[in-house]
């Protein structure tokens, strides 16, 4: 199975950066949106993974985050994953930051998720994530 560590990156506004995938059919969730991180390679823990991917895609060293939880994603034979969550604050706007992969970067305010299409499960670890913060 394979391994994704996932960051739920939190700019200096409180908003939730996230990206737009692109839109090419040949890619999984094409012109969904997206949290930043990805693959765990051979070899790599998945705070690595997470750190190692969150550089390669928004030019961001993430020094300070911390672990939230892992979610089995058993939807789809070509999805099928264990992501790895973490929680970050990143002390810059979406407006400051480069995005380096996908379309748009955004900073997303937490009440809004609901109006956003997302990639695989990352829907119900927002959801989760909300309720978390508010208790």
């Amino acid at each position: 199975m394979n391994h994704i560590a996932t960051g739920i990156l939190i700019d200096k506004d409180g908003k939730l950066l996230a990206y737009l995938r692109d839109d090419k059919p040949s890619i999984p969730f094409p012109n969904h949106w997206d949290l930043f991180g990805g693959y765990v390679e051979d070899g790599e823990t998945n705070e690595e993974a997470l750190v190692r991917e969150v550089q390669e895609e928004l030019g961001c060293n993430l020094k300070d985050y911390s672990f939230y939880k892992d979610y089995e994603c058993l939807k789809g034979d070509d999805h099928v994953n264990v992501k790895h969550v973490f929680v970050a604050h990143i002390d810059a706007k979406a407006d400051d930051l480069t995005l380096y992969e996908g379309q748009e970067l955004r900073g997303i305010p937490l009440e809004e998720i609901h109006e956003y299409k997302w990639a695989n499960i990352l829907g119900v670890i927002l959801d989760d994530f909300v309720k978390d913060q508010a208790n």
